[in-house]
């Protein structure tokens, strides 16, 4: 009788997951007595820490082939309920189906989302780069400024968040606004951010090397800057200030997938379940990976952030332990001492750091080629071959450089 690991998602972590899992059932000989499904709207991999490029051109790499290599099913729908007392989820296939699928130990890798607070005009007239589709439709709303009668809204993008992804999307932005508006037009790239400083969680360190950065991109930064409203000509802030723009793109904040909720656990204040060392919920037979965990990163008190870097670990270490526990096999604890960043800057480069003091190591076109080199090559799955995939997927793989 096959024992089933049913994984929710098939994004990084639960692409790594779904690896692991099968890797760890080859090792222990019960490949044929271990079932692995994962469930999710498609065999794809979206390369999400890339949706604020400008091309989207091969941002969703097919997962169905490698899953076939390493003997892993796929089912094309979403989870909609975790009934852990019963151990099954309810699934929602995509032709409108439903269907009960028994696990024995269930991997909850659904990934996050953006935060959509209930801020006016923010889903009527924002846009994101939260998702593949929406990357998309911004890519379409750019395009068609250029039909628009020249105005300062039209030239106007007002990107909302300096963290992360919005220093990613804004020094990309002046440069796809000239290519599409021409490079004799008035242009204005504007950041908001509602702390006292850009990039507030990625600390003190960098932060003279992203402002020099944003400067010289053409991004103006307006700090201490709520939004309190956005409409079809613009947004206004908390303050009262008037910023008229076109294009208002949102990138504040993130959130754990709402499945999350169903189990019963302590949460912290993204949504996130708390885990145990081995990726274990507190609830029986579950394990979270990815950023739907709180996981401890190192003995010195620093947790996995929600980024693609650490869901590949997490997502390698949960598959793994879930099989284990079936089959005998010893559990392997998720650590990730080694902790770097690689921020794009458009063309001004890009800024890599190391530690989690984030100590600047490369800037420019060093950093770039190097984030060249992850965007391209290294978080990409790997080929749909079960020795090359096994390969990757040990529980202490780590790809850092």
């Amino acid at each position: 009788m096959n024992q089933n690991i049913v994984i929710a998602g098939s994004g990084f972590a639960g692409l790594w997951a779904a690896l692991a899992a099968a890797r760890a059932a080859f090792v222990a000989g019960k490949s044929d007595e271990v079932a692995i499904t994962v469930v999710s709207p498609e065999a794809a991999l979206h390369m999400r820490p890339r949706l604020y490029e400008a091309s989207l051109e091969g941002m969703a790499p097919e997962l169905g082939p490698l899953f076939t290599a390493v003997g892993v099913r796929h089912l094309a729908g979403r989870i909609e309920r975790i009934h852990a007392a019963d151990r099954s989820v309810e699934v929602l296939r995509n032709d409108g189906s439903r269907e009960h699928l028994a696990y024995d130990r269930f991997i909850l890798a659904t990934g996050s989302q953006v935060l959509n607070p209930p801020l006016p005009g923010l889903k009527e007239y924002s846009f994101n780069v939260d998702q593949l589709h929406e990357a998309d439709r911004l890519n379409r709303h750019l395009a068609g400024l250029a039909s628009q009668p020249e105005s300062a809204a039209r030239n106007t993008v007002v990107v909302v968040g300096g963290g992360f992804t919005g220093i990613e999307t804004a020094t990309e932005m002046p440069e796809r606004l000239r290519a599409i508006l021409g490079h004799d037009a008035k242009l204005r790239v504007v950041m908001l951010e509602q702390a006292e400083v850009v990039g507030p969680e990625l600390g003190p360190v960098p932060r003279p090397v992203i402002e020099e950065a944003l400067a010289e991109t053409g991004v103006e930064v307006i700090t201490s800057a709520a939004l309190a409203a956005i409409d079809a000509e613009g947004v206004v802030t908390a303050d009262g200030r008037r910023i008229p723009a076109a294009t208002v793109i949102w990138t504040a904040g993130m959130r754990a997938n709402p499945l999350a909720a169903q189990i019963g656990a302590e949460h912290d204040r993204f949504g996130r379940v708390v885990a145990d060392p081995y990726l274990r919920s507190p609830v029986e037979g579950v394990y979270v990976t990815g950023d739907v965990a709180r996981a401890a990163a190192d003995d010195i008190g620093n947790v996995a952030a929600m980024s693609c870097q650490h869901a590949l670990s997490l997502g390698r270490v949960a598959g793994y332990n879930a099989v284990a526990e079936l089959v005998g096999l010893p559990l392997h604890p998720y650590s990730q001492p080694k902790y770097v960043t690689c921020l794009d800057l458009g063309p001004w480069g890009a800024l890599y750091t190391e530690g989690w003091d984030r100590q600047v190591k490369l800037t420019r076109e060093e950093g770039k080629a190097l984030k060249r080199a992850i965007n391209t090559q290294w978080i990409y799955p790997p080929a749909p071959d079960r020795e090359a995939a096994f390969a990757l997927a040990k529980p202490d793989h780590v790809i850092v450089p």
